[in-house]
Formats: C-alpha cells, sequence, structure tokens
C-alpha cells in the first residue's frame, strides 16, 4: 500500500472512532432522558463481558495433560484474590496476568 492509502486509511478509522464515541453525548444530550434498557445494559454488560472473557481466556485448559490446568487457576486465584484485598480491577488482572506469565515462563 502507499502512503496516501495508508493516511486515509487511519483517517476513516480515526473519523469513525470519534464520531462513534461522541453518538451518544448527541442523542441523549441535554434534556433527554437515557431510556430504562440502556441504563439496565449499562448495569449488566460489563459482568457479561467479564464472564465471557474468563470462558475465552480459559476454553484451551487441558486438565488431563500436564501441568494439569495450574498455571490458569494459580493466576484465576490472584486475580480474585487481589480483586478482594484492593478492589482495583487494573491491579488485579495486571497481577494475574504477571503471575500467570511467571509461572508459564519460569515454573510449569
Amino acid at each position: 500500500m502507499n502512503n496516501a492509502r495508508v493516511i486515509a486509511m487511519i483517517a476513516v478509522i480515526s473519523a469513525v472512532t470519534v464520531a462513534l464515541r461522541f453518538l451518544p453525548f448527541l442523542i441523549f444530550g441535554k434534556g433527554r432522558k437515557t431510556p430504562p434498557f440502556l441504563s439496565y445494559l449499562g448495569r449488566v454488560l460489563p459482568y457479561a463481558i467479564m464472564g465471557m472473557l474468563v470462558v475465552y481466556c480459559l476454553r484451551g485448559v487441558t486438565l488431563l495433560s500436564a501441568p494439569h490446568g495450574l498455571p490458569e487457576a494459580i493466576a484465576s486465584a490472584t486475580v480474585v484474590l487481589l480483586h478482594v484485598w484492593r478492589r482495583n480491577t487494573l491491579l488485579s488482572i495486571l497481577g494475574g496476568t504477571v503471575v500467570y506469565m511467571l509461572l508459564v515462563q519460569l515454573v510449569f
């Protein structure tokens, strides 16, 4: 691809991203009440997405062959313990990722 095409593609992607970010503010700006259905989705979707991510991350774990899912189980327990202890999602995810990578690279 030539440079002009790459620049045009980046410009279009950026414009669409900005438009999608501002669209809710334009639709539900001052004076308009957010529909109850969207408020409901805002409450339940984060939990549903996290559940889907857990299933996606653990889908390839084989319990019948070594290491029998131990790195995944230890990293998952780390995420849960860090979240219960500090109530910080970023810390929990980062801590679990670091523990998993250390286990996979150095132990198992």
